[in-house]
């Protein structure tokens, strides 16, 4: 209570903007996504190829081919999905549009059951209903109807752009290791170096994203040394054959 009164003696507070992790979600999981495929799919292509005996000029020409069409594909993956779903958001909007246009009643009674269905009493949902839809009637069907927010509106250039530059970032870890070694260590320098940087990656994609640290470091380790794991002994059992 004292403190409350010093509050009012004093200045005026500030308003409070709580800064919410969801706000993060549209380029974080691009961004983890692509840095985790970059470290996974660089150092298991890198391990198989070091198991089988080659090169060293053999295994780092390997993981620079893979770094660049990884992160093309990451690229041009995420435009065309995401552009799917931002066409889908479009044409929702047009239809939503169209019936505020043409039946309007309707549409006033079909978001006032939405409020209704949240807890609020008929009276209330219709004028609450009533007055967001005469500030911007399209934008309320398109959150509390559709689901659509500034949150959640598809980006696609942006889901492209991160993609790409993240999953570069990650391989590149794997292919200095390999480019930093002789053959004769290459396997077990770029098995380590990439399992440190998917602890770490673990770790700042749970940091950003308010999760717990230890299960996504552990989750992202173990999925990471199974891929490398397997393309390993899969070189080395092809690199025999051959």
């Amino acid at each position: 209570m004292a403190a409350m009164e010093g509050s009012a003696a004093g200045a005026p507070e500030q308003a409070h903007h709580a800064v919410h992790y969801v706000n993060r979600v549209g380029w974080l999981r691009a961004a983890v996504l692509g840095a985790n495929d970059g470290i996974v799919s660089t150092a298991s292509l890198l391990a198989g190829i070091a198991a089988s005996g080659a090169a060293r000029e053999a295994i780092l020409l390997s993981g620079i081919a893979a770094l660049v069409a990884g992160a093309m594909s990451m690229a041009a993956g995420e435009y065309v999905s995401v552009s799917a779903q931002s066409d889908t958001e479009r044409a929702d909007l047009a239809k939503e549009k169209r019936a505020i246009a043409q039946q309007p009643d309707v549409e006033w009674q079909e978001l006032r059951g939405i409020y209704v269905e949240r807890g609020l009493t008929p009276e209330l949902a219709g004028e609450v209903a009533r007055q967001l839809m005469d500030a911007d009637a399209l934008a309320a069907h398109a959150r509390d109807e559709l689901g659509i927010s500034d949150i959640s509106t598809a980006r696609p250039v942006q889901a492209a752009l991160t993609s790409a530059a993240t999953f570069s970032a990650g391989a590149l870890a794997p292919v200095v290791a390999a480019a930093l070694c002789p053959a004769s260590i290459a396997l077990p320098v770029i098995v380590i170096t990439s399992l440190l940087c998917l602890a770490l990656l673990g770790y700042v994609g749970a940091r950003l994203g308010g999760g717990k640290a230890a299960r996504s470091v552990g989750r992202v380790v173990f999925w990471g040394m199974l891929a490398m794991v397997v393309t390993a002994g899969a070189g080395r059992l092809f690199g025999a054959a051959i």
